[in-house]
């Protein structure tokens, strides 16, 4: 057998030998750090170098993976970041959130935070329009949190973000707007309401260089339309997950793993009229009624 392979070729006992001993003296260079740091860099250098002996990996494509690593770097900015669109077309994401938030008996599920969420989002209170001026047909969404037990979580945090009906967020269009973005926190009751947009499907960023990964992979980079939520309380576990529209044609082939059948639901449609909270709308308007149901936290909640 040759010593020396060609990619996808055999490998020798002597190369074999080479390559194990480039890993084991990687693996044990952080063997003084930090026990979950160690875990973590040992973990990664083992399961990377196997990745590359599997593959018998080139030196022309790790290059050519070293060059498209730089361009995500040159294209993410505060507002795009193109590692997370990676990590979520990869199913990366969507494998973290489950590991880390483990379904949990009775409780919403999680998915994907995606590209988009911004921390400092404006504050809004119940019942408020948070639209902001986005493009689309208003929506009513409106709920309750609840813990497993179904009793309300009153003063939970509820950060929500969608596109537009133009499959656009606020931060893809130029001059800083804020719309259909914002926070607000649960009643007495646990309840929730406020009025947006309908989503609509739509792209992730594909000018990029995680959209020519899925163009040469012949992948559609669509999306199913969906509100996203993220929900913090005292006590509970943080959910962030996303509220996809039922019948949507991409359920099946959303470009990021993120669609769960249980976060799936009903954007009622409705003609001109009365709305439930008194407004009268002129033209048709959809409805969203979801409820949220939050798990402890590890220490438990009494």
């Amino acid at each position: 057998m040759s010593d020396t392979p060609t990619a996808g070729g055999p490998v020798g006992t002597g190369q074999a030998r080479r390559e194990r001993a480039v890993t084991d003296e990687v693996v044990a260079s952080f063997a003084a750090g930090p026990e979950r740091y160690r875990e973590l860099m040992q973990g990664l250098v083992r399961h990377l170098h196997a990745f590359a002996r599997d593959v018998r990996l080139t030196e022309a494509e790790w290059q050519q993976a070293i060059g498209f690593l730089t361009r995500c770097g040159h294209i993410t900015t505060d507002t795009r970041q193109e590692f997370i669109l990676l990590s979520d077309v990869l199913g990366l994401s969507t494998l973290t959130v489950g590991i880390d938030a483990a379904a949990s008996a009775g409780a919403t599920e999680s998915t994907v935070v995606g590209p988009f969420f911004v921390a400092d989002a404006p504050r809004f209170e119940l019942g408020d329009d948070i639209s902001g001026g986005a493009a689309g047909q208003p929506c009513y969404v409106s709920g309750a949190v609840t813990d497993v037990a179904g009793r309300p979580v009153p003063g939970a945090r509820m950060d929500i973000w969608e596109s537009d009906e133009n499959g656009r967020y606020d931060v893809q269009y130029d001059g800083g707007t804020v719309a259909a973005r914002g926070w607000l926190v649960t009643g007495a009751d646990g309840g929730y309401r406020f009025w947006s947009v309908r989503p609509a499907p739509y792209p992730i960023p594909a000018d990029g260089p995680v959209g020519d990964l899925l163009a040469a992979a012949g992948r559609s980079p669509m999306r199913p339309a969906h509100v996203h939520f993220r929900l913090t309380a005292a006590g509970y576990r943080t959910l962030t997950t996303h509220v996809f529209a039922a019948g949507d044609p991409h359920l099946a082939d959303d470009a990021v793993f993120g669609v769960k059948d249980s976060l799936v639901a009903d954007y009622t449609r409705h003609p001109p009229g009365r709305a439930p909270d008194g407004r009268t709308l002129s033209g048709p308007w959809s409805r969203l009624d979801f409820d949220f149901v939050l798990a402890p936290d590890r220490e438990g909640v009494a």
